[in-house]
């Protein structure tokens, strides 16, 4: 189940090839703070993993950043550490056994692609949405940013203040 979002996104992108997207991601992790988490949604392919590479960048990770859709969690040393989620083959009822919340409170930032999987139910986390959707050209991508509470607000407006 997909969040609700507003009529229109706090921000609203269109990059051009896999390079602009990781670059937004590089600039996502220059302005992340502890405890900040991103939820990515959008269908397979469209680019959540690239963003998150980006992120990583932007938070000093030097190991490779790949899907975790096997481990489900990746954690990644850098200036905070990264814990990368992907729900891509967990069903709602399953993803409410992981222990998220750990690591949201955990103090690194926290990555989750296929976030609409996430309980509707016992709440879910904040944190800034993006949804990544395929452009109207090749390898264009439309990315749509919705603070889903106080922490994602102030991380968009460090990154909007960082263009």
């Amino acid at each position: 189940m997909a969040f609700s979002q507003p009529v229109r996104p706090a921000l609203r992108l269109v990059t051009r090839s896999p390079r602009q997207t990781l670059d937004t991601g590089r600039r996502l992790g220059a302005a992340a703070l502890p405890g900040d988490c991103l939820l990515l949604e959008g269908p397979l392919g469209a680019g959540k993993t690239v963003l998150c590479q980006g992120l990583a960048e932007g938070l000093s990770v030097e190991q490779p950043v790949v899907s975790p859709t096997f481990t489900l969690i990746h954690e990644h040393p850098g200036r905070l550490r990264l814990y990368h989620v992907d729900l891509y083959r967990l069903t709602e009822a399953e993803t409410a056994d992981l222990g998220l919340a750990e690591y949201l409170e955990a103090g690194g930032v926290t990555a989750i692609e296929w976030a609409e999987r996430l309980p509707a139910s016992g709440g879910r986390a904040g944190g800034l949405q993006a949804v990544i959707s395929f452009g109207p050209e090749e390898d264009s991508r439309t990315l749509e940013f919705y603070p889903r509470d106080a922490a994602g607000a102030r991380w968009l407006a460090r990154l909007e203040d960082g263009r």
